[in-house]
């Protein structure tokens, strides 16, 4: 089994403002449930990655010190970062959130909102990657990173495209219907070569 644990509240989460995507931290909350996660999760990994980005770094901290598994970061599982956070510095949600539909109503998978933004197809294509080598990692590993991320590579898994304007849309509506709260653990199996099963764990 594979396991994925999104990251704990994020300050962005809980409505602050905009900062460097990679630098927000967690909030309060989020430290607790960091905390909640490491003595719950009754795994002993063989592998802990994280993104690289604080907020994910800081939920799987408590988790690595509980197990003695140290932290590898891995370049792929980092957020999706659709806007450009220095053209939307100091903003609050409810300011950001206007650009983030337009981005997604664009249903264009090479808009790029600016030059600190990545595209979807450029998401698209990180997730890829990181899915082609899921059958050669250990058994109990465990991920600590982003919903949306999270989001795609099941879409992906479930062997449907994320390719073009419909791919993308289409996606959109799946991943804003996943459950996937602060610190949700999923856990991911391979039934056969390139099936796998998807489980929540409550």
């Amino acid at each position: 089994m594979i396991y994925f644990v999104r990251h704990g509240q994020s300050t962005a989460n809980a409505g602050g403002v905009t900062m460097a995507h990679a630098e927000i931290p967690l909030s309060d909350l989020g430290r607790r449930q960091a905390d909640l996660v490491a003595e719950l999760l009754d795994v002993a990994p063989v592998l802990l990655l994280s993104s690289t980005y604080v907020r994910a770094l800081d939920t799987a901290r408590p988790f690595s010190e509980k197990t003695g598994c140290p932290i590898t970061t891995h370049p792929l599982l980092h957020e999706f970062s659709a806007l450009d956070a220095g053209l939307i510095e100091g903003m609050v949600t409810a300011q950001r959130r206007p650009m983030a539909d337009a981005f997604w109503s664009s249903a264009d998978p090479d808009l790029r909102h600016g030059p600190g933004s990545e595209t979807f197809r450029e998401f698209s294509a990180r997730v890829a990657g990181f899915a082609a080598e899921m059958p050669d990692l250990p058994r109990d590993t465990v991920l600590f990173g982003h919903g949306i991320w999270f989001a795609l590579l099941c879409w992906r898994l479930r062997g449907f495209s994320d390719a073009g304007s419909t791919g993308m849309q289409e996606f959109r509506r799946f991943q804003r219907a996943l459950p996937m709260p602060n610190c949700a653990v999923y856990g991911l199996e391979q039934a056969a070569k390139g099936q796998w099963r998807l489980q929540a764990d409550e």
